[in-house]
């Protein structure tokens, strides 16, 4: 990942600095929660392959491409510091989340401060065609929450209403990401097209080793606990596989886990963890997130030969191998 970033190294630069620079605020409590995040330890993954993208199709100085880059990372931010209050969560990258610091209603308000700073970074941008792209991104990751959210316990949830959710909460970030990248380079309403589905398929991949490991990472390097999806009531793609096999194969299995499942039980994540890897359905959802960076892969033979769009595949390879 080194080399990756070395690539926009200038750029990524800019970036950091503009975080810094539009994050600032004189009230303090918006200061001191800003700054935490800032410290976080995200690896900035959607600004990166915003830059990567821009790079690829010829655009590597514009200041422009730096603002929207910036304008992502906090769309990315603010979700987060939404979702932690939604979902209750109190450890993020092995921190402590800002609603765990500071409580709900103070994360709420400095989560729509941070979404009012993409906004006016997007007007910087002054591109009338990334304002379309990104507000509808905006209201798709909404809908996808909520979708998420009101699927909360439901054990019928069933693979295409997951992919569905996904698409919406994290991939339509990764998709309007690199369409507006694109767009900003001066891309054919065609190369933005494909740029947009490499990011659909790369985010869904993302997403899919995010499933992947809450039930089979390690609490150390996720930064977070193993088990947090099913302790919030989310059935993500192991449990949903696991659930479909065990109907077939072990109905022993199949009602333990809905048991589970229905009373949130982690004192019983052992069981769970051995049921999903008993059913296949870790391989399963590896072998879906593969699938993806397959596509994304197709999506990139459209650009031409560069360091940058060796660099966009060598991410897929990172997004399947990662840790946390």
């Amino acid at each position: 990942m080194q080399s990756i970033y070395a690539l926009v190294d200038k750029q990524f630069s800019t970036v950091n600095q503009l975080i810094l620079n539009e994050l600032h605020s004189h009230i303090d409590l918006v200061e001191d929660i800003s700054q935490y995040l800032i410290t976080s330890g995200g690896k900035r993954i959607r600004p990166l392959v915003t830059l990567l993208v821009a790079a690829a199709l010829g655009d590597t100085d514009n200041a422009k491409q730096a603002k929207l880059a910036t304008a992502i990372e906090f769309l990315h931010t603010a979700t987060l510091l939404h979702d932690d209050v939604v979902d209750m969560s109190s450890l993020r990258r092995g921190k402590p989340t800002a609603n765990a610091n500071w409580g709900n209603a103070s994360s709420v308000l400095v989560g729509d401060f941070v979404y009012s700073r993409a906004f006016q970074l997007m007007v910087a941008v002054g591109n009338l065609s990334v304002m379309e792209v990104l507000s509808d991104t905006t209201v798709k990751i909404a809908e996808g929450e909520v979708q998420q959210l009101s699927e909360i316990g439901n054990i019928d949830l069933n693979e295409a209403a997951y992919f569905e959710v996904i698409e919406r909460k994290t991939a339509q970030l990764f998709a309007g990401a690199c369409e507006a990248a694109a767009i900003v380079a001066g891309a054919t309403p065609e190369i933005s097209s494909h740029m947009r589905a490499f990011g659909k398929s790369l985010g869904l991949a993302f997403q899919l080793i995010d499933d992947f490991l809450d039930y089979a990472g390690d609490p150390a390097q996720l930064g977070k606990n193993v088990g947090d999806d099913l302790a919030e009531g989310k059935l993500t793609l192991p449990l949903i596989q696991a659930l479909k096999i065990s109907a077939k194969q072990d109905s022993a299995h199949h009602q333990e886990l809905k048991s589970i499942i229905i009373n949130k039980d982690l004192n019983r994540i052992t069981s769970v963890i051995s049921i999903v890897q008993a059913t296949g359905a870790m391989q399963y959802t590896r072998d879906r997130a593969l699938e993806n960076i397959v596509l994304a892969n197709e999506s990139l033979s459209k650009l031409p030969a560069s360091p940058y769009k060796t660099a966009l595949a060598e991410l897929g390879e990172y997004v399947l191998a990662r840790a946390s």
